[in-house]
C-alpha cells in the first residue's frame, strides 16, 4: 500500500509589508499506519486485559454508553465473542481527540501476529487481520552437555525449538537419554513483525542431529502437493517418521521396563510379569497415540485404572493404563501424537506414570524389541526436486563447524 505523507499548510494570517518576502511555512506530519488506521488522527491508549475486565467495561470507561456496547456486542456476536477476551492479551484504543476522548476502535491482540478490529464508527463493523511478518534465516548449534533444554537456553535460542525438535526426531532419538557430546545444527526461520520486533520461531528448515556418533539429518519438504502436508525427510528421502512413536509422553523417562520376572513392591515384591514400559511423569502430562488407529477400549477397571487401548491394524494394538482422565472414546479413530488422556495414579500404581503395552499378533511384547515399520519414503517423483532443494541446505548445515 502506499502512503502518501499528509502535507497540512500553515499560513499566518499577519499582514506582509510589499518587500517583506517570508514564505508561509510548512509542516510535514507523515503518516502514521498500524492496523489499517491512520494513528495520527486518534488519541491511543495502549493496555493489557486483567483479570476481571470485560469488554463492557473497557468501552464504559471510555465514554461508550451502555446503550451503545449493547448494540455493539449485538451486531459484531457472529464475527467476534467479546466473552473470549483473555487475561494477559493485549489491546489498543482509538479514541477522539477531542476532550471527550471516547473509543472509536476497538482492537484486540489474539496473539503477538493476529488481531481482531471492532470499528464503533457510523455503521459496527469488524475484520480479523494480520500484523505484517517477515521470515530471517538463521544459523544455531549446539552441543549437549546435559539436557537439550539446557543446551538451547544456554545458545539463547527459542524454547519452542526443543519442542519442534522433540517432534521431527520423535520416531528415532529418545530427548531423554541423549547423551553428553551429542550434538546438532540447525537452519531456521525467525518471525519479526515490522521487520522489528522478535515473534518467535518460524519453521525448522533443516537439522543435523547427532546422536551416540550417528549423524541424522531432517529436511523440511511438501511431500504431497495435494494435501500440502509438510513432513520431515533425511538426506536419502527416507521419511524420518515410524509407524509409532518411541514413547506415548514426552519427555519422560522410563522408570520400570517390559520384564517378565519383575519383583513389584505392590504385591509383596513377589515375580509378577511386567508386560508394560512405565513411562514416568507429573500428574496431567499429555498422554500420545503413539500411531494412527481406532479406540477399541476406554474404560476404568481394577488395577489398569482409567486406560485406552487402540487398534491399529491387523497386527497392533496398544494400551495406556492409570490415566488421571480420558480424552477418547470407544470407535473414535486417532491420529498419531493425539492427546487420548492425562497422566494419573489410578488402579495399581506407586506414582504418577503412563504403563505403555504393546500388541503384536494378539501377544503382549517389549515394543523397543520390534523391528517396527517405517512410514513410506517420499514418492519417486518428488525426489529430484527434493534433493536440489536440500542440496544448499545440507551444505549450510555442513558449514557450521562446532
Amino acid at each position: 500500500m502506499l502512503i502518501i505523507p499528509a502535507v497540512i499548510f500553515c499560513f499566518s494570517c499577519t499582514q506582509k509589508t510589499k518587500n517583506d518576502k517570508t514564505t508561509p511555512s510548512i509542516e510535514i506530519v507523515k503518516a502514521n499506519f498500524e492496523y489499517g488506521y491512520d494513528l495520527n488522527e486518534f488519541t491511543i491508549l495502549r493496555d493489557t486485559i486483567r483479570s476481571g475486565d470485560t469488554f463492557g467495561a473497557i468501552l464504559d470507561a471510555n465514554h461508550v454508553s451502555q446503550g451503545e456496547i449493547y448494540e455493539v456486542v449485538s451486531k459484531i456476536k457472529d464475527s467476534f465473542d467479546v466473552r473470549r477476551v483473555k487475561a494477559g492479551n493485549p489491546y489498543v484504543l482509538l479514541n477522539s481527540k477531542d476532550s471527550i476522548g471516547k473509543t472509536q476502535v476497538f482492537i484486540y491482540e489474539k496473539n503477538t501476529v493476529d488481531y481482531a478490529v471492532i470499528d464503533l464508527r457510523d455503521c459496527v463493523t469488524t475484520f480479523n487481520d494480520k500484523k505484517p511478518v517477515s521470515y530471517i534465516k538463521k544459523y544455531a548449534k549446539g552441543v549437549i552437555t546435559s539436557s537439550l533444554s539446557e543446551t538451547m537456553e544456554e545458545q539463547h535460542l527459542s524454547p519452542n525449538m526443543t519442542d519442534q525438535l522433540a517432534d521431527i526426531y520423535a520416531w528415532t532419538i529418545d530427548f531423554f537419554r541423549l547423551q553428553p557430546g551429542d550434538r546438532f545444527k540447525v537452519v531456521y526461520t525467525e518471525k519479526y513483525i515490522n521487520d522489528s520486533i522478535p515473534a518467535g520461531l518460524g519453521e525448522i528448515k533443516a537439522v543435523m542431529f547427532e546422536h551416540r556418533g550417528k549423524p541424522i539429518y531432517a529436511f523440511s519438504f511438501i511431500g504431497d502437493s495435494i494435501m500440502g502436508i509438510t513432513d520431515y525427510y533425511d538426506d536419502e528421502a527416507n521419511n524420518l517418521r515410524r509407524a509409532f512413536l518411541k514413547a506415548p509422553v514426552k519427555f519422560s523417562r522410563i522408570s520400570s521396563r517390559y520384564n517378565l520376572k519383575r519383583k513389584i513392591k505392590f504385591y509383596g515384591n513377589r515375580v509378577r510379569a511386567h508386560k508394560g514400559t512405565d513411562f514416568a511423569a507429573p500428574i496431567g502430562t499429555p498422554i500420545l497415540a503413539t500411531a494412527d488407529g481406532v479406540v477399541s477400549k476406554s474404560e476404568r477397571s481394577g488395577g489398569n485404572g482409567n486406560y485406552v487401548k487402540i487398534r491399529h491394524n491387523n497386527t497392533y494394538d496398544t494400551q495406556y493404563l492409570h490415566m488421571k482422565k480420558r480424552n477418547v472414546k470407544v470407535g473414535k479413530y486417532v491420529a498419531q501424537g493425539d492427546v487420548i488422556g492425562w497422566v494419573g495414579m489410578t488402579g495399581n500404581t506407586g506414582g504418577p506414570h503412563v504403563c505403555y503395552r504393546f500388541w503384536k499378533n494378539g501377544k503382549q511384547v517389549d515394543p523397543f524389541k520390534q523391528d517396527l515399520p517405517l512410514s513410506k519414503p517420499l514418492q519417486e517423483k518428488y525426489q529430484k526436486t527434493y534433493f536440489d532443494h536440500i542440496s544448499p541446505l545440507k551444505q549450510q548445515l555442513n558449514d557450521l563447524i562446532f
